[in-house]
């Protein structure tokens, strides 16, 4: 492990670049090859009863967290360096950006992550979603919308250094109520969160006897491990500008891809996140392409593409003040034990159920 350390610290903005590449493929070619989507999954629960991608998208956080834990026990990743476990508990950022992420998802037809796939597979719709999730995206970090939202933060967040707790993370709340030390706090919850979704997942009998849902879980969860374990090993504190260890997340860094796309000649090296980007959709078009599935297509009409566009500006400024997506806070987020990621999780369902109840009156208004 010291040798494979050296080997990335030596040149880690080339090391997270390859390995992003690599773990953002290995992603894509999944969501694509399995037909993984969070939304997806909202919408077959609602419309057929049927729980089997939801179950999926659970098994992924699960697994993640239960890796996640292992290599901070392992001492390859220092979560706490992560932009997860801060001691600002936005709650109002998770509740009301994940509502409105749900709610954009459902109206892009699927998240961040599974537009990255549906442009690899030749879907133009996905091209535009995407851009326009980039551009809402930056405009509520630091442009046009970044006052307000950040006005919103600081009204609304709750400092847990004046309560002397050091971080949002689970574990940490546990050792200022309880008395048990951060580490096994961790170990225990994990076990626990990750036991009962475990549970859940496995002991329905359609989940089980769907190995392409299991294997599809089981995939993206690693996916988010080995993001962590990639960008933890990379982490050096004493660097010029050292990067935090991060995993799988796709809204800011579909923003920075197109702002890397912008400025190649200033930074020729993408970063992780933008790396991720790439390969995701490179991951996607190969696997597309081997299955024959690989097709271009673009928007049925004006009404389409305006639904779109609204869905993906929600996206854009969700993600943003959720910090994250179904895969950077439902997924990645939870891995680290963050509460918020909890509640952006459950907000992102909710939202995805308004909006499914939304487009079914559109549907009736229609007809």
């Amino acid at each position: 492990m010291d040798v494979l350390t050296d080997i990335i610290t030596k040149d880690a903005p080339t090391a997270l670049a390859v390995g992003g590449l690599i773990i953002g493929f290995a992603f894509g070619w999944i969501v694509f090859a399995t037909n993984f989507c969070t939304m997806g999954s909202i919408s077959d629960f609602m419309s057929f009863g049927d729980f089997r991608r939801f179950r999926a998208w659970v098994l992924a956080g699960a697994v993640a967290l239960i890796g996640t834990q292992m290599l901070q026990m392992a001492g390859l990743v220092d979560l706490s360096k992560s932009m997860y476990l801060t001691a600002s508990f936005n709650w109002f950022g998770n509740l009301v950006g994940g509502l409105m992420f749900g709610f954009g998802m459902v109206l892009a037809g699927g998240c961040a992550s599974k537009n990255l796939a549906r442009l690899g597979g030749g879907d133009l719709r996905a091209l535009v979603t995407l851009l326009v999730i980039a551009l809402f995206a930056y405009m509520a970090m630091g442009g046009l919308l970044g006052p307000i939202r950040n006005w919103l933060d600081q009204t609304t967040a709750i400092n847990l250094a004046n309560l002397k707790i050091g971080t949002q993370g689970l574990g940490t709340v546990a050792n200022h109520y309880l008395g048990l030390s951060v580490a096994r706090a961790d170990v225990v919850l994990a076990l626990a969160i990750a036991g009962l979704a475990l549970l859940y997942c496995f002991a329905d009998a359609a989940f089980r006897g769907s190995p392409v849902q299991v294997w599809s879980g089981i995939g993206v969860g690693l996916c988010v491990v080995a993001g962590w374990a990639l960008t933890g090993l990379a982490f050096d504190e004493l660097a010029e500008r050292p990067t935090a260890p991060i995993s799988l997340t796709y809204v800011r860094p579909t923003g920075d891809t197109v702002e890397w796309l912008q400025r190649f000649t200033a930074a020729r090296i993408p970063g992780f996140g933008v790396a991720t980007v790439l390969g995701a959709i490179l991951g996607a078009f190969v696997a597309a392409k081997a299955s024959g599935r690989f097709q271009l297509t673009t928007f049925a009409d004006v009404r389409d593409m305006l639904r779109n566009l609204g869905g993906a500006a929600l996206m854009g400024v969700g993600g943003v003040m959720a910090l994250g997506c179904t895969i950077g806070q439902a997924v990645t987020g939870i891995s680290t034990l963050a509460a918020g990621s909890f509640v952006t999780f459950a907000a992102i369902v909710f939202g995805g159920i308004a909006g499914m109840k939304y487009m079914e009156r559109l549907l009736v208004a229609d007809v």
